[in-house]
């Protein structure tokens, strides 16, 4: 007799454990914090069926941080922050992309500015947000 882990399959297959991300996908994100609407009118109903992202573990971000801009990452930032407010299985306490977003920029000494933490606390209830648990 052998004890092994499970491992969830998911459609008779093992679920892939690291994300590939869909850079366009990402740059629609960003474009969706300019407008001033609300994100349900704002991106298609592919990409708000997207709540997975937000919840990817950490690590996965700041692999992906890499391809972006300071001022990219604020804007992801800024659309997760909203998205977990505005659309509906977004929500991710802990575990949200804000979080090693935010880090990543602290590790680039572009840390968020006062008003930068003063807006995303404006426009979300997650008290996590954007440090993660202390």
């Amino acid at each position: 007799m052998s004890v092994g882990a499970w491992e969830p399959q998911v459609n008779g297959q093992q679920e892939e454990s690291h994300w590939e991300f869909n850079r366009d996908q990402l740059q629609r994100f960003i474009a969706a914090t300019v407008i001033d609407s609300p994100l349900a009118e704002t991106i298609n109903e592919e990409d708000q069926q997207a709540s997975q992202l937000i919840r990817l573990p950490a690590q996965q971000w700041l692999e992906q941080s890499q391809h972006w801009n300071n001022d990219q990452l604020w804007q992801l930032i800024r659309f997760f922050t909203l998205a977990e407010m505005q659309l509906a299985g977004w929500d991710a306490g802990a575990e949200s992309a804000v979080i090693p977003l935010a880090k990543v920029l602290r590790q680039r000494k572009a840390a968020l500015s006062r008003e930068q933490l003063l807006w995303i606390r404006q426009h979300s209830d997650n008290r996590y947000l954007p440090y993660g648990p202390l």
